[in-house]
């Protein structure tokens, strides 16, 4: 049995970073299922319901802009995966989470500190079920919490791109300087045409200088 983690929202200027575990049953219907990057918000939203519906367990963290400042964007999505971890253990009627078979699998090549065993895998969010099911539920999760935010913001767009570096959004911030949800670590500027902001605290690229690939994630 597999709980698959995976996190949205690590590439972008402001807001938090969502992460999702999620433990699927066999008889689940896993061809709605893919990379949450590719499809559409619509079949986004359709395999949220189903996996809200029908997964045995499942649970959503979050790490706060001043969280990712504070700790850096690697550790802050960890973070939120340990918090997606804990919420699937509160819900976890079955108790599938005790199961001694239980193997955990995360997109990329960190893992976080769970009770289970868990491995990194990268690119799990194209070819691990419980993945993408986890990529499904954080990238929905977080665009809705984005749209919420961009009730209190208006002025910055945020339902439209979601925090992510685009053009327009960079624009509203040279006008309109940080929001209150602005990750003050994060910067555009200085970084080289064509090439991505870096997290300082990981020297990592945290998104596309025109936000739009990273926008879908």
């Amino acid at each position: 049995m597999i709980c698959g983690f995976d996190e949205a929202g690590r590439g972008a200027l402001a807001g938090p970073v969502c992460a999702a575990a999620v433990i699927l049953s066999p008889d689940f219907p896993i061809e709605v299922l893919g990379d949450s990057k590719k499809l559409s918000p619509l079949q986004r939203e359709k395999a949220a319901g189903l996996i809200y519906q029908q997964a045995p367990a499942w649970g959503i963290g979050w790490a706060s802009a001043a969280e990712i400042d504070a700790l850096n964007i690697l550790r802050a999505s960890l973070l939120a995966m340990e918090r997606a971890y804990d919420a699937l253990l509160c819900f976890d009627a079955q108790g599938l989470a005790q199961r001694p078979d239980l193997e955990g699998i995360a997109d990329g090549s960190h893992t976080p500190r769970v009770s289970c065993n868990c491995r990194a895998l990268v690119k799990a969010d194209a070819s691990v079920p419980e993945v993408m099911a986890a990529s499904i539920l954080a990238k929905t999760a977080r665009d809705r919490m984005m749209v919420r935010y961009s009730w209190l913001y208006p002025e910055y767009g945020y339902a439209k791109h979601k925090g992510y570096p685009t053009l327009e959004h960079r624009e509203r911030l040279e006008r309109r300087g940080p929001s209150p949800i602005q990750r003050t670590t994060f910067t555009v500027k200085g970084s080289r045409a064509g090439e991505a902001p870096r997290d300082p605290g990981t020297g990592r690229k945290n998104a596309l200088s025109n936000g739009e690939n990273e926008a879908k994630r």
